[in-house]
């Protein structure tokens, strides 16, 4: 397998390593577009796991408050985002893993990730120690981390603990089918918010995104406003941020470089966006 395989994902993982589809990593919201991630979406199933801190957890449309020492699953293709109202940091482990790594290039496994992980399904599962069974997953998440961090690569170890976690939560999870009239909105949402992560470098309008879902402009904005609380504009403004902090800590790349790269017209304009935003200079974060 190579990253072409992953193609369609809406947002890339940088998984650790290019040939297995597993992502693992330890995140911090201080180091997002005012302590909030952007929206985001992809086939990879998600858990999380509360490090120290607090944060709030958007799924489709619902958001739900998380402690220290609790989690969330969130199912495959379900726009979500976490953040700090009260922009204060929150440090996380965060685990993706995509279907194929979940056997969906056979017949039976792609039956059965769609039965289990499929659009009519719990949204998410917040994931609490007091509860048994959610306090193994919780370990198992933190064991997961452990284990890809712990010097060596026993590919097998790693597998057989993904698996793992996805065995312990689909047991949990629940048919929704109330959730289907919803369904279409959302994935009208998702191919307009594929439009601006495949084309965030260049110069897009509302129509093109409008466009990239088969809707009018007027019903491309009641979407995004109903559904995420902001408008398009905003929407493709803030996802160019996080692709110039991650160009930022990841690369050497000069700031009027960076500021080309993420589709804005000048290094001094990006700039006063990233300000403006972060409440600092891109050398600043950069630092």
């Amino acid at each position: 397998m190579t990253l072409e395989v992953f193609s369609d994902l809406s947002e890339r993982l940088n998984y650790n390593r290019p040939d297995l589809p597993l992502y693992v990593r330890k995140g911090s919201l201080r180091l997002f577009d005012r302590y909030a991630a952007a929206y985001h979406w992809h086939p990879d199933v998600e858990f999380i796991l509360i490090l120290d801190g607090d944060m709030e957890y958007f799924v489709n449309g619902q958001t739900v408050r998380l402690e220290t020492g609790e989690g969330i699953f969130v199912n495959s293709k379900r726009l979500h985002y976490g953040f700090s109202s009260t922009q204060t940091d929150c440090t996380f482990l965060v685990v993706a893993i995509h279907p194929l790594l979940l056997g969906e290039s056979t017949l039976a496994g792609k039956t059965y990730l769609e039965q289990k992980f499929g659009s009519l399904t719990d949204n998410f599962l917040l994931l609490q120690p007091r509860t048994l069974w959610q306090r193994e997953i919780l370990d198992s998440i933190r064991q997961l981390y452990e284990e890809v961090y712990a010097g060596g690569e026993n590919l097998f170890r790693w597998m057989s603990q993904a698996t793992h976690l996805c065995a312990c939560v689909a047991e949990h999870l629940k048919q929704t089918p109330e959730q289907e009239a919803d369904e279409h909105a959302w994935m009208i949402i998702r191919a307009m918010t594929r439009h601006i992560h495949s084309n965030y470098e260049e110069k897009i309008s509302i129509d093109e995104i409008a466009a990239a879902g088969s809707v009018c402009r007027s019903k491309c904005c009641s979407l995004f406003k109903k559904h995420l609380g902001q408008t398009p504009n905003n929407y493709l403004i803030q996802y160019r941020i996080q692709k110039s902090c991650e160009m930022l800590k990841e690369s050497d790349r000069s700031v009027g470089e960076i500021a080309m790269a993420c589709g804005f017209q000048t290094a001094s304009y990006f700039s006063m966006v990233f300000r403006k935003h972060m409440g600092f200079s891109p050398q600043h974060f950069r630092r």
